[in-house]
């Protein structure tokens, strides 16, 4: 499982970067076609993360409910987004990755609820969870960044 960590470490460094390089009036922006913003993207990753590993397992969130409350699939973005938000948010993509490390390597996902995603996926245990989200998260992170070109024009 190492190297799919490496990847979910990547996969937040890129989000956390886009995050940090765009003003809240840009993160906040819904360009034409979308339903969602570069932030709802991010936010989003956070909570499904904790939906993925952690509730389908049995175990509390390792973050405030607020976040998946917000931004769980289904929710719309807000345009009320603060700079302490956005700091917070900076925050949960690098810690959330380095407990979810942690709590696979103390055997913490003894128990997994298997589950199927809309993307079609079936779900047995934790370590499909694992790969998963990084497809999932991945996802988003090509919604961002396609959300930043439509509103600034910037190529990567």
């Amino acid at each position: 499982m190492n190297y799919h960590f490496q990847v979910h470490l990547q996969i937040r460094k890129n989000l956390l970067d886009i995050l940090q390089k765009n003003s809240v009036e840009d993160l906040l922006i819904i360009p034409d076609g979308y339903n969602n913003n570069i932030y709802w993207n991010i936010a989003h990753t956070v909570a499904t993360e904790q939906l993925l590993h952690y509730y389908l397992s049995g175990n509390p969130f390792r973050i405030d409910k607020y976040w998946v409350e917000n931004y769980k699939k289904g929710t719309l973005p807000t345009s009320e987004v603060s700079a302490t938000e956005v700091e917070d948010l900076g925050f949960l993509l690098t810690e959330t990755s380095k407990i979810l490390m942690k709590d696979y390597d103390a055997d913490f996902f003894s128990d997994y609820t298997p589950y199927t995603t809309s993307f079609g996926m079936d779900l047995k245990n934790i370590q499909d969870a694992i790969i998963f989200n990084n497809i999932h998260e991945s996802l988003h992170l090509g919604y961002a960044m396609a959300q930043k070109r439509a509103i600034i024009g910037e190529q990567f």
